[in-house]
């Protein structure tokens, strides 16, 4: 399981011209999942995410977390971060987990990351959707469950 996590001020997501997510403070993750992936993985990943000190404290330093700081999360779909570009100039999916296989994936990770009594909205899993990303920082943060970045 792979994530992008953005410290965002601010952040959206938008499907068919309605606004079906958003939120202030807080941490935009961009979730993609393998067909190798199970429980541990969505435990390892919400665990991470909530408790990474990407958050400033007093004095200007990054100590704090999703938790102290009572932010808010967006959780949004992406398959597209399994895309192996590695050969030709068309991205290859098949690492990327099929629908049957990635919906009750997505899905407990909502659950569990909801779990922590945080505020958390979430995208459309299959659908085209705009998302608005006000990156405070910037901070991006790339986090695989495997361990291989």
């Amino acid at each position: 399981m792979r994530a992008v996590v953005q410290r965002v001020s601010s952040s959206s997501v938008t499907v068919d011209k309605e606004v079906i997510g958003k939120i202030d403070k807080g941490i935009m993750v961009l979730l993609g999942i393998n067909d190798d992936d199970n429980s541990k993985d969505i435990d390892y990943l919400v665990d991470k995410i909530v408790n990474l000190r990407i958050f400033e404290d007093e004095n200007e330093k990054m100590n704090l977390s999703l938790l102290d700081i009572k932010g808010e999360l967006l959780v949004v779909s992406q398959f597209t971060l399994y895309g192996d570009c590695r050969k030709g100039r068309r991205p290859n999916f098949t690492d990327a987990a099929k629908p049957d296989k990635a919906i009750p994936l997505y899905e407990e990770f909502i659950d569990k990351a909801k779990n922590y009594k945080l505020k958390v909205q979430t995208g459309k899993f299959g659908a085209h959707m705009n998302v608005d990303i006000m990156n405070d920082g910037p901070v991006t943060l790339l986090i695989d469950s495997k361990k291989n970045f």
